[in-house]
C-alpha cells in the first residue's frame, strides 16, 4: 500500500521564541518573513535583488517566505506594523 501524502507547508520558515520575539523567520537565519514581505511587496524589490542584497539568503528561502506571507497575510502585516523601525535599513 502506498504511503499517504504528507503536507509540507513551509520548510524554510520557523518560529523560535528565542529569535525575533517568536516572529516567523527564515530557518538558519535571523531574517524575519516580515522583512522579505516589506522589501518585495512594499518596496518592489525582486526576489533576485533581495538575494543579491542579502547574499546569505537563497531564492528558495525567499520564495518560501513570500508563500508564508500570502498564507498568513494578517499575521505578517501586523508584524510589519509593529516593527517598522527595523525595516528601513537596506544594504547598498
Amino acid at each position: 500500500m502506498p504511503e499517504p501524502a504528507q503536507l509540507v507547508s513551509h520548510p524554510h520558515i520557523i518560529k523560535d521564541p528565542e529569535i525575533c520575539g517568536g516572529s516567523p523567520i527564515i530557518a538558519g537565519t535571523r531574517f524575519p518573513v516580515r522583512s522579505v514581505a516589506h522589501y518585495i511587496i512594499r518596496l518592489g524589490l525582486t526576489p533576485e535583488e533581495l538575494t543579491e542584497k542579502f547574499s546569505h539568503l537563497s531564492l528558495a528561502q525567499v520564495y518560501d517566505a513570500l508563500a508564508y506571507y500570502y498564507d498568513n497575510r494578517q499575521e505578517i502585516d501586523r508584524d510589519i506594523a509593529e516593527n517598522t523601525e527595523e525595516l528601513i535599513y537596506l544594504p547598498s
